[in-house]
């Protein structure tokens, strides 16, 4: 007898065959002739129907997705997307607060056990796969939460990431003025600056001021529930900054691929210049000194440790699915290891280099005001928009310093949110293919997406908007990010399998040098064991002290249901883990273990979907079936056939 077996199952295309299609018509063929005799003609048919129908094929027969023009365009577009406002302020900052140069330890020490095996992770995941953040969980069902939750937190993140572009543009535009109008050049701020040389110094400065009044309003505010009336002179520089945003993106790496050429070089060249520039002015040692000087007492507080690894994350955006979003239009073949440790080590160098752009000149502005550095820079929003402006003022030529600082914070906030914005609408054309074959409704979502965001931005830029700034800032990357990417070390690891994993990343690098199969034996021992470790005790901490600790901007102390607001948010983000858990295990059959083990099983369109042709078809060939083959016969087919048989007697015994 001619036959395959066909295992009926319900295993939503798994499975060995997984060809739903060549099922129903064996079966067919099996009802309605029921005799051997008859296989030949099933055989013909079935072989035409996994021709012509096949849904492995259907995958691929898809619109095309891009692909960036060159390896050089998806390096910068990484590089911009990791290398940030963050960068600027944020790791300056942690470093003199935590013990200087001392606090180099913990940050690199946090970057190759946690940093780099995650920022490897999720290139891989997105190259291999060749999808976005949900889409790309075909490889175990069970955790689409995390491309979900992955999401939300993208969401978060622009949403407010976009206002810091906002403030940079209206600085921008004010510093175009000569005087600067928060220097004390300028004749508004005479009487300040007269009163604050003459004072103790308790007053505000005029960057301060002009900070507080001129750009926030927050002194019209009493906190999180006044937010007041929206400042239109930023919510026309928000709607610029998302303009620009769509625009860029409209095309998708096609466009902003050659958008990086610019954006992710040029602040390279100011902080060369910024670096040229302060090394010149009198008190930049005493900076640069306060930067370096190690303090080894810090490095027994657990505090240090917790900052050294949510600036890794901060920076290298691991978990809001912009890396597997830019990673899954990768060519196949693409050396995926040698790019994590370009991208993460290049990254992370610009910190460390922009530490000493930053504390030259915040070393001078010491010198001129007489007070110890660690006096006149402030951690967040206050480092860029009240400090570093009244160190600019204080140097010569002051206006053209504050248009190239502006104009560098301005290229590092658009990298970053390309990064975010690719992330989200990948995750959403993966799940809808087919407003990516339609460049018309393409145009009009990525619009709609913007300027949805731009209304839900309105409320970051009333009077007391920096209070929900503070809040969302505070909370969207914090335990929910942990525990996202915890599960998805843990998914990779012990789900769909370690070994299996590092298999497909050699199977990427068609020619992989001798020292990637050597790392690759680090990567394994830091998913397996160093990196779930080391996330289990942030987030341990992360509760302690958020619950130990309260949340406050300068003098205001947020209420009880603010902070409780703050965590609702954090939490409905890591929530779709279980909640897409729960719903990948209810479609299964059979008991709860086998619904687990199915869920957890990868799709049979995973091991095809990726931008490999020659690949791809050497994968769906094998999956193909041929003849001879045998057909598996139900209790429905033995009745049928006892059915024909006595229809056959009857006829015979009335001829």
């Amino acid at each position: 007898m001619w036959g395959v077996e066909l295992e009926m199952n319900d295993d939503g295309g798994r499975g060995e065959l997984g060809n739903p299609r060549l099922a129903s018509i064996t079966q067919s063929s099996s009802h309605l002739n029921g005799h051997a005799q008859n296989g030949h003609t099933a055989v013909s048919q079935i072989q035409h129907e996994s021709q012509v129908q096949s849904p492995v094929p259907l995958a691929n027969d898809a619109v095309p997705r891009g692909q960036w023009g060159g390896k050089y365009e998806f390096l910068l577009s990484c590089l911009g997307f990791c290398v940030g406002l963050g960068n600027v302020w944020r790791f300056p900052y942690l470093c003199y607060r935590n013990g200087g140069g001392v606090f180099l330890i913990p940050y690199f020490l946090m970057l190759f056990v946690t940093g780099v095996p995650l920022f490897l992770m999720e290139l891989s995941l997105g190259q291999y796969g060749s999808a976005g953040p949900i889409t790309v969980w075909k490889c175990c069902p069970l955790l689409k939460g995390i491309g979900i939750g992955m999401l939300c937190v993208a969401v978060l993140v622009s949403l407010y990431y976009n206002v810091i572009i906002a403030w940079t543009f209206y600085y921008l535009g004010s510093s175009f003025q000569s005087p600067l109008p928060w220097s004390c050049e300028a004749i508004a701020n005479a009487a300040v600056c007269d009163k604050s040389n003459s004072s103790s110094g308790e007053l505000l400065s005029p960057t301060e001021i002009f900070w507080n009044e001129r750009v926030l309003g927050v002194v019209n505010s009493e906190g999180l529930h006044d937010p007041g009336p929206v400042r239109w002179p930023l919510a026309l520089c928000l709607l610029a900054a998302w303009i620009i945003i769509f625009l860029c993106t409209l095309k998708g790496i096609h466009s902003s691929g050659k958008v990086v050429y610019v954006t992710a070089t040029f602040p390279y060249v100011v902080l060369i210049v910024l670096i040229i520039r302060g090394a010149s002015l009198e008190g930049s040692l005493q900076g640069i000194a306060f930067y370096l000087t190690p303090d080894w007492g810090r490095l027994s507080s657990a505090q240090v440790w917790n900052d050294a690894a949510s600036q890794i994350f901060y920076s290298l955006g691991i978990g809001v699915g912009g890396l597997l979003s830019m990673a899954s239009y990768n060519k196949f073949d693409n050396n995926v290891i040698r790019d994590t440790i370009i991208i993460t080590i290049g990254n992370c160098c610009t910190s460390f280099f922009a530490g000493f752009a930053i504390f030259s000149i915040l070393g001078h502005m010491a010198w001129r005001k007489g007070v110890p550095v660690e006096n006149v820079a402030d951690s967040g929003p206050g480092l860029a928009f009240v400090a570093y402006p009244e160190a600019l003022a204080l140097l010569p030529g002051s206006v053209f310093w504050s248009i190239i600082f502006f104009l560098m914070l301005f290229m590092l906030g658009i990298d970053t949110l390309f990064g975010n914005i690719e992330g989200i609408t990948t995750a959403v054309l993966d799940e809808f293919p087919q407003l990516r074959g339609n460049t018309k409704h393409k145009s009009l979502f990525l619009g709609m997406l913007c300027f949805c965001f731009y209304l839900m931005g309105l409320l970051l830029i009333t009077d007391g908007g920096i209070y929900w700034f503070t809040l969302i800032d505070s909370f969207s990357t914090s335990f929910g990010l942990i525990i996202i990417t915890l599960f998805m070390c843990i998914g990779i690891s012990f789900f769909y399998g370690v070994n299996q994993f590092c298999q497909d990343i050699l199977d990427m690098i068609c020619h992989c040098p001798p020292w990637c199969s050597k790392a690759l034996l680090y990567f394994k021992a830091c998913w397996v064991f160093f990196t779930p470790f080391l996330l289990s005790f942030i987030l341990t901490y992360i509760f302690i002290e958020m619950y130990n600790t309260s949340l406050h901007y300068g003098s205001y102390v947020y209420p009880r249901w603010g902070k409780a607001l703050g965590v609702c948010m954090a939490s409905t983000c890591c929530l779709q883990i279980p909640i897409w858990g729960i719903i990948a295990i209810s479609k299964e059959t059979g008991s709860l273990k086998e619904r687990f083990h199915k869920s957890i099983r990868p799709l049979n369109s995973w091991r095809v979907n990726n931008n490999s042709a020659g690949r791809a078809e050497a994968r769906i060939d094998a999956e193909r079936v041929e003849a001879p083959f045998t057909v598996t016969l139900t209790d429905m087919d033995f009745n049928a056939m006892t059915w024909e048989e006595g229809r056959d007697g009857v006829t015979n015994t009335q001829k």
